[in-house]
């Protein structure tokens, strides 16, 4: 048995418990306060008596990060789409109609899908900040501001605390928690990394940065001092996204930069590989655009050697991307350059409602895998690949591709041999792309 600390609010336990029932392997012990403020004790209380960690949200983790031991792995639940669908749902339901909003969560890219997806015209406000309990003050008076000055019709808000403060000011406005399904891709995760990927938590991974427009930038001074300020200024905001990945950062010329991290924060800060959203940072605030390429290795020479691999695959894409190569020198990009574009739950094609429900597998999986295929414009796939692009086992892929076998969502296309030993991998191609 695995043992998993949940800390959380005590709204999460009946949830959290619902989906536990789906994982036999997992044996929990619940820390549950309405008190967020409680979750670093509660992180100190469970060390020693677990094998992986879970929070309730960003929050509480990002305030308990200095307990949480290097070896122990430790996930919280993210604000997906879907938990947005349900969360206009309810102020649907209260303001009957409502056309402008402030939002402190998520991308546009969710409210742009539900105009499309919808035929909607809702207009969103967006705080461009981290979310963070220090200013919490600070969200609230751009909630009000928003909604006395520019005239929103609501909130939607990530923090309990927010919500409550704008309930009190007479701000309409509805508190977004995560779904059921946000919490059983969380606790796949979480069962991947202490089975799969725990010896892999220490892994060296190296990254390098390249900018793409330096001698552009350059030109624009006539001043030595000025362009020495512009590199000290680039310099700065990379090492504090480095700071947040607990890594090393080293300038190897002037226009390229190499950090050195591990495995398992990196792939806590990224969620899985889904975002990294320093390339979007550096254009929007710096007008700054950069190349990363990311590399895992068994050896430092490897991971050095798949990070260069990577960032060519950057710039032959076109610059202003980030990719990874892995030890097996398999590639995962472009990665997305924004906050984690989400799938929601919500599919509004009768013919897909269909399917999900005969094959019984989460419509959102079907949907972030068409998401994907367009992205990528390529329909094949492994079972291997399906668990990166989901984050699950990839012995819960197998089930899936089964279900979707015997659907006609997917067939076989061929095999794919690897180049060590070891069985032939089967190749599944995508019948229904939309």
């Amino acid at each position: 048995m695995i043992t998993i600390g949940i800390i959380g609010p005590s709204w999460t336990n009946s949830r959290i418990k619902r989906s536990m029932d789906m994982f036999p392997n997992f044996d929990p012990i619940y820390q549950t306060s309405n008190n967020i403020y409680d979750a670093p004790k509660f992180t100190k209380a469970l060390i020693g008596k677990c094998d992986v960690l879970l929070y309730s949200g960003f929050i509480p983790y990002s305030i308990s990060k200095h307990e949480i031991p290097s070896n122990l792995p430790a996930h919280f639940i993210p604000i997906k789409g879907g938990s947005l669908y349900r969360s206009l749902y309810k102020l649907q339901k209260r303001l009957t109609n409502f056309n402008m909003i402030s939002i402190d969560t998520l991308s546009p890219h969710e409210i742009n899908r539900i105009n499309q997806e919808l035929n909607e015209s809702i207009t969103s406000i967006h705080y461009d900040s981290r979310l963070s309990l220090a200013q919490t003050d600070e969200i609230v008076a751009f909630h009000e501001a928003a909604y006395k000055k520019q005239k929103t019709d609501c909130a939607l808000t990530g923090l309990k605390v927010v919500s409550k403060a704008l309930t009190k000011k007479e701000v309409p406005n509805e508190w977004i928690v995560p779904t059921e399904e946000d919490i059983i891709v969380t606790l796949e995760r979480a069962l991947l990394s202490t089975e799969q990927r725990k010896k892999l938590e220490s892994q060296i991974v190296f990254g390098i940065v390249h900018i793409d427009n330096m001698d552009q930038l350059k030109r624009q001074f006539t001043s030595e001092q000025r362009i020495q300020r512009l590199y000290l200024d680039v310099q700065k905001a990379i090492l504090d996204f480095v700071e947040v990945l607990e890594g090393y950062l080293t300038a190897l010329s002037g226009n390229e930069y190499m950090f050195v991290t591990t495995r398992g924060t990196f792939e806590r800060v990224t969620q899985g590989y889904k975002y990294f959203p320093l390339i979007q940072e550096m254009k929007k605030e710096r007008n700054v655009r950069i190349s990363v390429g990311i590399g895992f290795g068994v050896s430092a020479n490897e991971a050095g050697s798949h990070a260069r691999m990577a960032l060519t695959q950057s710039i032959d894409f076109g610059g202003e991307e980030c990719f990874i190569v892995k030890e097996d020198r398999s590639v995962i990009g472009p990665i997305d350059k924004d906050a984690p574009l989400t799938y929601p739950l919500n599919i509004t094609d009768e013919e897909l409602l269909k399917l999900t429900e005969e094959t019984n597998i989460s419509p959102y999986y079907l949907r972030k895998v068409n998401s994907i295929i367009q992205r990528q414009h390529n329909d094949t796939f492994t079972a291997q690949d399906l668990a990166v692009s989901l984050g699950v086992t990839t012995r819960s892929a197998h089930r899936i591709l089964l279900a979707w076998l015997d659907a006609n969502i997917v067939e076989i296309t061929g095999i794919e041999k690897q180049q060590t030993k070891g069985r032939p991998r089967q190749v599944y191609k995508m019948l229904l792309t939309r």
